[in-house]
């Protein structure tokens, strides 16, 4: 009797210990690419216009 009381925790702790985590070999998701550089969008600046002065 007293080794199946202590052989019932063994089994137990064993099962549950046996059906803890992930099966097989490791799994690394493949790596992202990097994004590709993109041109900076050149934005021209505004034409400066200076306007001349009116002469009367």
């Amino acid at each position: 009797m007293r080794r199946s009381i202590l052989l019932f925790p063994l089994c137990l702790v064993t099962a549950v210990l046996a059906g803890c985590g992930n099966k097989g070999p490791l799994y690394m998701p493949p790596p992202k690419p990097a994004p590709a550089p993109t041109a900076a969008k050149v934005v021209p600046a505004p034409a400066a216009t200076t306007a001349a002065p009116a002469q009367h």
